[in-house]
């Protein structure tokens, strides 16, 4: 089955895998349908950081409608599989904008954690394991102190900080910074900071929920949290265009 650009004006982005057109389709799905190749998730000619990225905002995305947005990606994918060297420096672009930009946003919204997101948007651009590993100290203070600060949230609000932080593509660069960081020859320095930078931004959506919520309900959380997850939407088809375009 072979996709053609008349195509992409009607078909749907899906939730999750799939095991057939029929069934349905992801993004990286229809990519590898747009491409030629063989129908699944994993396509030959997609650098595997970027289709670790758009699998996981993919499934991250609220609604089908919503997953739509993805749609202006699929000519873009093909022939991005450029070697080792370039998806290192997209995983690199990934975890910098998980620190500098989506942990920042985040911890603004809460009086108390700002001037954490004031000293992450301060750092200079992460490009390396030695420019992450000095940053961490300031990673550490900030996941400290979100952790904190969330500590007694309610469900509404910790349910609404989890949605609104997949749709705003923190599981998509977290997961596109880990494949690259798995794929540099185990670098234990870059996993370790992962991991601690990838929490420190959850922690910081569930604190930023609770502190703008309470314990409304769930609605009412989301509600507060709507207008950060459409500005991270929005910095995010920035940072994966970049991604893409990246030589």
């Amino acid at each position: 089955m072979l996709l053609t650009l008349e195509d992409l004006d009607t078909i749907t982005l899906n939730y999750g895998s799939h095991n057939s057109p029929e069934q349905g389709h992801c993004l990286l799905e229809v990519v590898a349908l747009f491409a030629g190749e063989k129908f699944g998730d994993k396509p030959e000619c997609v650098d595997f950081v970027l289709a670790s990225f758009g699998r996981s905002w993919n499934d991250g995305m609220r609604s089908d409608a919503e997953r739509a947005q993805l749609k202006q990606y699929i000519t873009r994918l093909p022939g991005t599989n450029k070697g080792p060297a370039l998806s290192q420096k997209r995983g690199w672009m990934a975890m910098d904008w998980l620190i500098r930009v989506h942990t920042a946003a985040w911890l603004a919204l809460s009086p108390g954690l700002a001037h954490h997101a004031e000293t992450l948007k301060a750092l200079p651009p992460i490009t390396c394991t030695a420019e992450l590993v000095a940053a961490q100290p300031k990673i550490d203070a900030a996941r400290q102190d979100a952790r904190a600060a969330w500590a007694a949230a309610g469900d509404a609000a910790g349910d609404a900080a989890w949605a609104a932080a997949w749709a705003a593509a923190w599981a998509a660069a977290g997961d596109a910074a880990w494949a690259a960081a798995w794929d540099a020859a185990g670098d234990a320095a870059w996993a370790a900071a992962w991991d601690a930078a990838w929490a420190a931004a959850g922690d910081a959506a569930w604190a930023a929920a609770w502190d703008a919520a309470g314990t409304a309900a769930r609605d009412a959380a989301g509600a507060k949290l709507e207008p950060t997850v459409l500005a991270l939407q929005a910095s995010a088809h920035e940072l994966y265009s970049a991604m893409i375009d990246a030589e």
